[in-house]
């Protein structure tokens, strides 16, 4: 495990945070190009990201909250983020029950392509981190990915993430992320730009 010494205003979250885990990413990927291409709706991209809170990311990987604004999800590469079968279940009826018509088959191929880009070599990856919008251009984003980024570089780690967003290549880029590929979510969706951070 890594030794991540977080600033004052962030802590920890566990299994029994993810619901707010959920919620927060939810809000702060709202008008995130690839999540509205897929998901059409808000209340699915909610459920969506509560099911990898609790089944996967809060139980298997690294999870931090900044306050009641700011959340980030991380797992190490060897870490499975396969879905149970009722966390599967439970996903595909959130998403099919709230998004846009086609929601779940976009989800389950964007899922497709991102496994398939996803780098062999052994990383950190970030699956998600958000700030809601009362709390942008505060530092949240900041406080949320350093710790995590200098405990990499102790520990000779790289790093990984898909940016699902173009605004945000500047925050990532200025954390250390180079670019190395686009590909496409899905069949005639928005691109995701795979990013990798060498460790320092």
């Amino acid at each position: 495990m890594l030794d991540v010494v977080l600033p004052e205003g962030v802590r920890i979250a566990g299994p029994k945070d993810w619901q707010l885990l959920g919620d927060i990413t939810a809000e702060a990927f709202a008008e995130d190009p690839v999540n509205r291409w897929i998901f059409d709706s808000p209340k699915a991209l909610r459920a969506c990201f509560r099911v990898f809170a609790r089944d996967v990311y809060a139980k298997r990987g690294m999870c931090h909250l900044a306050g009641e604004h700011g959340a980030a999800m991380w797992a190490h590469s060897d870490v499975s983020g396969d879905l149970s079968g009722l966390a599967s279940l439970a996903l595909a009826l959130g998403v099919s029950r709230h998004g846009g018509r086609g929601a779940l088959a976009r989800a389950i191929e964007a899922g497709k392509r991102m496994e398939k880009a996803h780098p062999k070599a052994a990383h950190m990856y970030l699956f998600t981190i958000g700030v809601t919008k009362p709390a942008r251009g505060t530092g949240q984003g900041h406080a949320l990915i350093s710790p995590v980024l200098e405990a990499c570089d102790r520990r000779g780690l790289a790093c990984y993430l898909e940016n699902s967003n173009p605004e945000n290549f500047g925050f990532y880029s200025a954390h250390g992320f180079e670019h190395m590929e686009h590909f496409a979510a899905g069949e005639g969706g928005p691109p995701l730009q795979a990013m990798w951070r060498a460790a320092r």
